[in-house]
């Protein structure tokens, strides 16, 4: 990869000499202008307003716009010697947990190459401290004519870089919210913490840039003389949201159908709140059936008691009218 910045890293009276290299790529599509009635390319020259003549790249240079309009002449040569210490250095300010950047602030990541065999030593110690600590170093810099802030984490067996803006270039979210008093029902938190748990996680490698890859699909179609593809027409009243229960419940099934799930949406997961109640209540009755349950079984064992004395006094009178009868034949 090619460096784009050569310098060092200053890690109090370390120094690290470090090669910057782009970390990202963009794959993204690029379009030329063009002519309608004929195709031609649309090309934008640079001329020379004093001699007015197109100039190349090698007769250009930078110049600062004074207020009365007059051109102050920069060279490469005067912003190398700023006066600052990160004009060729990656300054280490502070170290910090990664929580701490707000990922508003995030800017374009580079790697940080070692520059040669006399780094690796500082390089692989600047690393494995980063390691042990979980933490991140805040650093300073100067790239394409400004000063910039910066933060070093490890990605692997390399330590990257992370361009931050400054805290007073992050836009305040006022009024970006709704300012109008809504309520979210328990239920649609339901419904959207299911179509959440539906949808799951994801590898992020194995997502793509469907965008380019239709873009390429009408070029390569253009290009052979053939009609591009074209999306589907939209059914009516498609994209509009009449009813959010309706629209998240619908939003669910088509997720479990992809996942090849249960598409009914039956049951859902429910909040905590709403389930103690019943709970409770489905208690409360179980014991008062156990207490009834009980009941007859003390009536009934008091009923064979009864039933045994009657029993008893029945057998003593059939015994003792017998006696009597007898008595009477003896008396005769």
């Amino acid at each position: 990869m090619r460096s784009i910045w050569n310098g060092a890293i200053s890690f109090g009276l370390v120094s690290i000499p470090i090669k910057l290299v782009n970390a990202t790529e963009n794959h993204s599509i690029s379009f030329r202008q063009i002519h309608i009635a004929d195709g031609g390319r649309i090309r934008y020259r640079k001329f020379c307003e004093l001699e007015d003549r197109e100039v190349s790249s090698q007769e250009i240079g930078k110049g600062y716009e004074d207020a009365d309009g007059t051109i102050i002449p920069i060279t490469d040569e005067d912003l190398a010697k700023l006066p600052i210490p990160t004009a060729k250095t990656i300054e280490i300010v502070a170290f910090v947990p990664e929580d701490r950047i707000d990922p508003l602030q995030m800017d374009a990541a580079y790697y940080l190459q070692a520059g040669g065999a006399p780094a690796a030593k500082p390089y692989t110690l600047l690393r494995e401290a980063l390691k042990r600590s979980k933490k991140v170093a805040i650093t300073k810099y100067a790239l394409r004519g400004r000063e910039r802030l910066g933060m070093l984490r490890v990605v692997g067996d390399a330590i990257a870089m992370h361009g931050l803006l400054w805290p007073d270039e992050v836009r305040s979210p006022e009024g970006v919210a709704p300012d109008t008093d809504v309520t979210v029902r328990d239920k649609e938190l339901d419904l959207a913490d299911a179509l959440m748990d539906t949808l799951g996680e994801v590898d992020l490698e194995d997502l793509h840039d469907e965008y380019r890859e239709a873009v390429e699909e009408v070029v390569a179609a253009k290009a052979a003389g053939e009609t591009p593809p074209e999306a589907p027409a939209e059914e009516p009243g498609g994209g509009k949201v009449l009813d959010l229960m309706a629209a998240l419940e619908n939003s669910v099934r088509a997720a479990r159908e992809s996942r090849g799930e249960d598409a009914e949406v039956k049951h859902l997961p429910q909040r905590k709140t709403s389930r103690s109640s019943p709970k409770e209540t489905g208690g409360k009755k179980s014991t008062s059936k156990k207490k009834t349950a009980s009941s007859p079984r003390k009536s009934t064992s008091k009923t064979s008691q009864s039933e045994k004395k009657t029993a008893a006094k029945k057998t003593a009178a059939k015994k003792t009218p017998a006696k009597k009868t007898t008595s009477r034949k003896r008396s005769a």
